[in-house]
């Protein structure tokens, strides 16, 4: 035994040959150590007569058997086991090879309309072959996959934009023949691309100094001589000729309203002598006046596009004109009402304005039983989620047939009306979703929406975009320019906008004053305006003296020193408020409505109201039930939230606290009450008044000064009027009750008028560029960013004239086709370049002397006793003197006495010395420009005391004059009157005459003026490059030749009136161009930065980056270049959704979140990646400063996302920060918005791992209470 050595294993310890035997079918094994044989024949493994039942091996494991396990297999001399490979044969002809081009025609059957027998068939052509949503624009494409029905997808394009001309097949075959059609005679160009100047090939005439002879032109002359056609037949030559010079002629492109007859030689002048045709030559010329304007068209007549629509006077035949409603109504509708429905009828656009609780809805409601009956589609836009939420509650109740589309819930989208936000169609818009096919009526609700800065340039976005067949219905609060803003919408989308606006109340609205809880007034309101909205002065007066009577009382009680402010501490709120519900609830005015404009303070109110118990014991029983059934659907913790048991509390007494720090679920609970009226008192901030109609008997404003997010401001009309107008409920109240609490002082009468009574806040534009918008619509040819800044609402006022600017362009150019062109040959070769420098120094002269005028120097300067050059249309440099400065400073008026012909009428406007000499004493020559000749009197002098403006004085000379001003003004009021009115004038004023007229005679040449730097120390620099540049003119003045020649004022004049004509051209062609649009700049300066990035070439072709930033809406730049830069492939789900969250939190928080080092890296690449892209905003040209481009991105939030998807319960995150439970729930649900977004664009770059991580990163977030869903859907 110990001779005998073990058999090592040949090779690995996973070799050993070891196996199993079964031994029949008990299922007894033994243990097999034989090796194999080397012929590959094994032992049997079972005894049972048939062996193992057959298998077949994995297909994975035999490979890794023979091909990976088994070198063997592959013996390095024995190729024939080896890899084998067919090398790919060439195949030239299948280059050749195309696609099989799409049907261009179809077979239709033929008929007999009577009995149906076919006839026969006939071939029709097809037309749209091969369009879909990848490559057109037109409804005539075929629709897309089911799954991009709705909300269509991001690579289609977009349907045709109403109001936009979609060029057809003819146009576009037109112009395709207009390219190609050139005449390689003609038509070349002379000058190339980018050059200023050319080559000339015309024939040029040389042409001598003027006093000498030209033989050439003489000699010249000889050849035109005609002598008649020889023959019959070389008239005939000429002929065709003529006809082919007229055939090439007219297919020529863009030359047809340019053609001009051939130039007929001028015919050779008789003379007696040579010397004499020269001289003829030299002084025949043109006739100096300018050409007079041919007969003008008429003016094409002002578009109207929006079409106001009375609505005092009922309408009687509303049944007779529309017997079979599409909708009944338990009440009778009002006159406006009646009026929307009539146009709805007809298919028209309308624009309803009244005051909230008005009816606006009832015209939706008709709409959408419009289009169930029509069988088409009807979207309702709202602003904001929770008012989706509600309105597809109460359109679900009436129509049965609606569907919700927001963010984060898509129920029923195959319902015939669809309620979404108005980004949500904004999308669909862009992604062509085929919803649009079916589509007849948009409702805008709450239009005056569009002066939110941040969401208003949405509104104008889907105006522009929305197609040519669907109609839109906006409803608004009353706003003043609803006539301007339905122009500019019927303008764009070239259709009628029917406006009806109401001014009536359903329920008139009284206005109170509270001031406060003492015992005479406690009880007591004060009437500020009646319910005919009359402004009661003595009822202010009233509540200014109870104010004062309360003030006293303190001060005898406390001491005079104390401080004055009533009501300002937490106990004398309480005292106030107690006082006003104890009042209220005892003239039978709850429920009330408090609007407070603070999260904390409404809940600081609500708290404080512990006494107060408004409930009978049934209704505490049917709030406790309602809550408790709504409140089942959370998990047992977020049942137990310290906000849910609050609530609890404050609602079975019948007080309710509405904003958005309120859990959503618990606002909806809080709104359901109130509508219900078991929530008797209910402090709410003003995003309650936005939303669906739930009135209130009585409304409370808690101060009339609120927080913009800049500064505290009173409230504006259109504020104060929307919340007030929750007040008073139809059917029930006859009057609306509104009071405004006084707990310091009693507000100033003017602002609770302008508040109360004012014009409510207009719509304005907030139109702006975005980068999403930019990269949408550049990748669809047919659609420019230019023409959606052309459509938006900011250039309306610029472009609703085109038409007429159209008009006045054809007219200007016939003008100047008829217009003689300046001769500048020869002398008069500087002709153009004197008049631009002689305009150069007119206008710096105006320029610096404006800027004397504006400043303080200047006005010093000009006071009374100043020697002044005068240049109107009645003076021309006429010498006066200031007798007066008016005081107001935006229209300065100067009173002077200026010299002038002595006329018989003394104070009559001075005669234009001028006035009977030819138009060429216009003509600037240099004297004239470099001295200010002075005008002199040619018979007596006299003077007129005229009042001028800044732009009449042009010249302030160093002179002054001691002159009675006060006399001399009163003399001249004096013989203004009949009685006096040729009485001689007074000695003050020929004393002043006289002196002027000395100073005249003695500086005929001009006076001299003050220096604006040296005298009247005007050191800014853009005055000190004028008076330099004026100096750098006035000196190149004097080097011109053409001032030499005889024919100088005539060829002149004649450049500048063809010059002025051109320049007014010129301005029209600018103002229609897009080149005068306001945001031209900044889109420029966009495209620069796309391009930086490379997010488009050079071309302006959307790249790979660029299709990615165009799935995400907001902050694109930033999360596209985190997506790019594969910043969040490597992070956990958790830590994306974390560092994502710094893009929807807009809160600052004063706790100091605990953060790993991976998301404190996160941060701090994030932060580094938005100075990156703020420095290239900045380089680029746009305004916005690296700070605010990156302090826009809140970090505080972080903490609460990364526990939150972690699995934390939310009562333990609301401990980890100081913002409030809705804010947070709101930042997590928009969230999960930004989450989807960012799946799309790694779906696009092809990233499945940061795929699969988002998608996950979502649904941990969306869980709980969070996410749990709205009660106005279930």
């Amino acid at each position: 035994m110990e001779l005998e050595r073990i058999a090592l294993p040949p090779r690995g310890p996973l070799e050993l040959p070891l196996s199993i035997l079964e031994v029949g079918c008990t299922g007894r094994f033994e243990l097999i150590t034989q090796e194999e044989k080397p012929d590959g024949d094994g032992f049997p493994l079972t005894t049972l007569p048939h062996g193992l039942p057959p298998y077949a091996e994995e297909l994975a494991s035999e490979l890794e058997q023979r091909f990976l396990s088994s070198p063997d297999w592959l013996p390095i001399h024995h190729f024939e086991r080896s890899h084998r490979f067919w090398p790919r044969e060439k195949d030239v002809e299948s280059l050749f090879e195309v696609g099989v081009t799409p049907v261009h025609s179809a077979l239709q059957a033929d008929r007999n309309p009577t009995t149906g027998e076919l006839l026969g068939f006939r071939e029709a052509l097809v037309d749209n072959m091969g369009l879909s949503a990848k490559n057109s624009l037109s409804f005539q494409r075929a629709p897309g996959p089911p799954t991009e029905a709705l909300r269509g997808s991001a690579t289609n394009y977009p349907f045709w934009p109403g109001g936009i001309d979609e060029p057809s097949l003819e146009q576009m075959k037109t112009q395709g023949d207009l390219e190609e059609d050139i005449d390689f005679q003609k038509d070349l160009l002379t000058v190339p691309p980018g050059w200023k100047k050319g080559v000339k090939f015309t024939k040029q005439e040389l042409k001598a100094s003027p006093g000498l002879l030209n033989l050439t032109h003489l000699l010249g002359a000889l050849d035109t001589f005609e002598l008649g056609s020889s023959s019959d037949e070389e008239g005939k030559e000429k002929a065709e000729e003529a006809e082919k010079r007229k055939k090439r002629g007219k297919g020529r492109r863009g030359a047809q309203g340019e053609e001009k007859p051939p130039v007929e030689p001028a015919p050779l002048q008789r003379a007696s002598s040579l010397e004499e045709l020269v001289l003829k030559e030299v002084t025949s010329g043109p006739k100096p006046a300018p050409p007079a304007a041919p007969a003008l068209a008429a003016e094409p007549p002002k578009e109207q596009w929006a079409i106001p629509v009375d609505v005092s006077s009922p309408v009687d035949d509303f049944y007779k004109r529309i017997p079979d409603p599409a909708f009944k109504w338990p009440f009778e509708t009002d006159v406006f009402q009646k009026q929307a429905i009539l146009h709805l009828e007809k298919h028209d656009c309308v624009f309803v304005a009244a005051h909230t609780s008005a009816g606006k809805t009832v015209v939706a409601e008709y709409a959408i039983a419009l289009s169930q009956k029509h069988m088409t589609r009807t979207i309702y836009t709202s602003p904001i989620k929770a008012l989706s939420n509600q309105k597809f509650r109460e359109f679900k109740k009436t129509f049965g047939d609606v569907g919700l589309l927001t963010g984060d819930v898509q129920l029923h989208p195959e319902a015939s009306c669809l309620i979404m936000t108005t980004e949500i169609l904004r999308s669909m818009l862009y992604n062509g979703s085929d919803v649009l096919r079916d589509l007849e009526w948009v409702i805008f609700d709450e239009v005056h929406y569009i002066n939110d800065s941040e969401r208003g340039v949405v509104w104008e976005e889907v105006l522009i975009m929305l197609p040519d067949h669907v109609n839109i219905i906006l409803l608004s609060a009353t706003v003043p320019n609803t006539l301007e803003f339905a122009d500019w919408i019927g303008r764009i989308k070239r259709k009628k906008i029917y406006v009806i606006s109401t001014l009536k109340r359903p329920v008139p609205l009284e206005h109170h004053l509270y001031t406060g809880n003492s015992q005479k007034t406690q009880n007591e309101l004060f009437l500020l305006v009646d319910a005919h909205g009359s402004f009661l002065t003595k009822g202010y007066y009233d509540a200014v003296e109870a104010k004062k009577e309360r003030a006293s009382k303190h001060s005898q009680t406390f001491g005079a020193k104390q401080p004055m402010h009533l009501g300002g501490g937490p106990g004398q709120d309480k005292n106030i408020w107690l006082s006003l519900i104890n009042m209220l609830r005892k003239k039978d005015q709850l429920p009330v409505v408090a609007f407070t404009f603070s999260r904390n303070r409404c809940d600081d109110n609500a708290s404080m109201l512990t006494t107060i118990d408004l409930t009978t014991n049934t209704e505490k029983s049917e709030i406790h039930v309602f809550f408790q059934k709504w409140i089942s659907c959370l998990k047992g913790t977020d049942r137990q939230l310290p906000q849910v048991v609050h609530m609890v509390d404050l609602l079975k007494r019948g007080i309710g606290v509405h904003h958005s720090g309120i859990l959503p679920i618990l606002k909806e609970v809080v709104e359901m009450l109130f509508s219900k009226g078991l929530v008797k008192i209910l402090f709410a901030t003003e995003t309650f008044a936005m939303g669906v109609n739930m009135p209130a008997r009585t409304v409370v404003f808690d101060s009339i000064r609120k927080h913009d997010g800049a500064n505290f401001r009173d409230l504006v009309p259109a504020e104060y009027i929307q919340m007030a107008g929750r007040a008073g409920r139809r059917g029930l109240d006859t009057t609306g009750m509104v009071i405004i609490l006084c707990k310091n002082q009693v507000p100033e009468m003017a602002d609770l008028h302008r508040m109360m009574l004012g014009k409510p806040t207009q719509l304005q534009s907030q139109f702006r560029l975005t980068y999403t918008m930019i990269l949408n619509l550049l990748r669809v040819e047919a659609l420019r960013v230019e023409d959606m800044m052309k459509r938006s609402f900011s250039e309306f006022h610029a472009r609703k004239d085109s038409k007429v600017y159209e008009h006045r362009v054809a007219q200007l150019s016939t003008m100047l086709a008829k217009m003689d062109v300046a001769d500048m040959s020869g002398q008069l070769s500087d002709l153009q370049e004197y008049y631009c420098v002689v305009r150069e120094l007119q206008e710096t002269r105006e320029f610096v002397q404006r800027r004397i005028m504006e400043s303080v120097n200047g006005l010093k300067a000009l006071s009374v006793g100043r020697v002044i050059v005068v240049n109107n249309q009645e003076h021309k440099n006429a010498l006066g003197v200031i007798l007066q400065v008016s005081s107001d400073s935006t229209n300065r008026a100067f009173n002077s006495l200026v010299i002038c012909e002595k006329n018989p009428t003394e104070g009559d406007s001075a005669a234009n010395p001028e006035g009977g000499m030819s138009s060429t004493a216009d003509v600037p020559l240099p004297d004239d420009l470099l001295r200010t000749r002075l005008f002199l009197p040619e018979g007596s002098c006299g003077h007129v005391i005229k009042k001028l403006g800044p732009a009449d004085i042009s010249g302030v000379t160093t002179k002054t004059l001691r002159v009675n001003a006060e006399r001399i003004l009163e003399d001249f009021k004096k013989r203004q009157m009949p009685r006096f009115r040729n009485d001689p004038p007074g000695p003050s004023a020929a004393t002043a005459t006289q002196e002027l007229l000395r100073l005249a005679e003695g500086s005929p040449e001009g006076l001299p003026l003050l220096d604006p730097v040296n005298s009247l120390q005007l050191k800014d620099i853009e005055v000190v490059e004028g008076v330099m540049k004026a100096r750098h003119l006035e000196e190149r003045l004097l080097g011109f030749q053409c001032v030499h020649s005889p024919r100088f004022p005539t060829e002149y004049i004649r450049f500048q009136e063809r010059q002025r004509v051109q320049e007014e051209l010129e301005q029209l062609r600018f103002r229609l161009s897009d080149q005068s649009l306001m945001l031209l700049p900044e889109y420029h300066q966009r495209i620069e930065v796309l391009r930086s990035l490379g997010y488009i070439n050079e071309g302006g072709t959307v790249e790979l980056k660029g299709s990615v930033a165009r799935q995400i809406s907001n902050h694109e730049l930033l999360l596209t270049q985190l997506l790019l830069d594969n910043t969040l492939t490597d992070l956990r789900p958790e830590e994306i959704v974390a560092l994502l969250s710094c893009t929807v939190c807009q809160v600052r928080t004063q706790v100091e979140p605990q953060l790993p080092s991976v998301l404190q890296k996160g941060i701090e690449h994030i932060r580094s990646v938005a100075e990156e892209i703020a420095l290239l905003q900045r380089k680029c040209g746009l305004q916005e400063s690296v700070e605010d481009f990156v302090e826009q991105y809140k970090f505080g939030l972080v903490e609460v996302v990364y526990e939150w998807a972690r699995g934390m319960p939310f009562a333990e995150i609301a401990r980890l920060t100081d913002v409030q439970e809705g804010i947070v729930v709101r930042c997590i649900q928009r969230l999960d918005e930004t989450c989807r977004e960012m799946r799309n664009a790694a779906r696009v770059t092809g990233e499945p791992t940061l795929h699969a991580k988002l998608e996950s990163a979502s649904n941990m977030i969306k869980r709980d209470i969070v996410f749990a869903a709205s009660l106005y859907t279930q």
